[in-house]
């Protein structure tokens, strides 16, 4: 069966950074986009980022363009997103996704990982 496993959630400061990682297994080939959701308390789910199976091709929520970067490795079924200067209104839970494209509708998600940015 297909897993999603998230990695790096935490407390950091405003203006810090983390790394998230995203490891799957289970998926039939690696022609999966992958995207990287985010939930905050009372707020609608977010795209934050996303990325080609190639990873040729990526979007990013203007909210998170310039300070974050999607990136995956095919070869370890791996998918990251480096978040940088982060912001308190980036506190959300996050989430990994696993879709046939980047605008598409997403099959398969993690469980999540907390990122927490305090003032």
């Amino acid at each position: 069966q297909v897993q999603l496993v998230e990695s790096g959630g935490g407390l950091v400061q405003a203006g810090g950074s983390l790394r998230l990682s995203c490891a799957a297994s289970g998926l039939t080939s690696n022609t999966y986009a992958m995207g990287w959701f985010r939930q905050a308390p009372g707020k609608e789910r977010e795209r934050a980022a996303a990325i080609s199976w190639s990873g040729a091709t990526t979007s990013y929520a203007d909210s998170v363009k310039g300070r974050f970067t999607i990136s995956r490795d095919n070869a370890k079924n791996t998918v990251y997103l480096q978040m940088n200067s982060l912001k308190p209104e980036d506190t959300a839970v996050y989430y990994c996704a696993a879709g046939l494209s980047i605008t598409g509708r997403y099959s398969y998600w993690g469980q999540g990982t907390q990122v927490t940015v305090s003032p």
